[in-house]
């Protein structure tokens, strides 16, 4: 089964979608995530495992505007203090937002690459009839019957 043109996501409160929306300006995803460079090795992984926040910006139909993502440090230098900055800076973008609900939305995939790491809404398939779409770096699987639910 093919993709739809743009991918329904359902909106989780107090889970891994509950900071998506809607806005003044079309819809948004934010969230807190973990990312690794593309080229990553294993060796010293802490040190490559990057926290960042991120905005994710739409039109009302579901186009992609624009991304904002800021690295906020490494495990290896204090998760804590790494999530715990991510979540005040995406509190304060969020609160930039005119008119903020926070509500089940539909976009359609996009990909954006900051820093040496992939980030957006991709579509994959080991063959024509398994097509699905991944959220990166946040590793949210959505796939038919495209109802909004998503696989981790």
């Amino acid at each position: 089964m093919s993709a739809p043109e743009v991918i329904p996501i359902r909106h989780e409160p107090d889970y891994r979608t509950s900071t998506i929306g809607r806005w003044r300006g079309g819809q948004f995803f934010a969230s807190v995530t973990a990312v690794f460079p593309e080229d990553w090795s294993h060796d010293d992984w802490q040190s490559q495992k990057r926290w960042c926040a991120v905005l994710h910006r739409f039109d009302g139909a579901g186009r992609h505007l624009d991304s904002r993502i800021q690295f906020t440090g490494t495990t290896a230098a204090g998760e804590q203090k790494a999530t715990n900055t991510a979540q005040l800076l995406l509190g304060e973008w969020l609160d930039a937002l005119p008119d903020r609900r926070y509500q089940d939305i539909a976009i359609a995939p996009f990909e954006v690459r900051f820093e040496g790491a992939l980030f957006g809404l991709v579509l994959e398939a080991e063959d024509p009839d398994d097509v699905r779409a991944e959220f990166y770096p946040d590793e949210l699987g959505f796939h038919a019957p495209w109802d909004g639910c998503y696989d981790t």
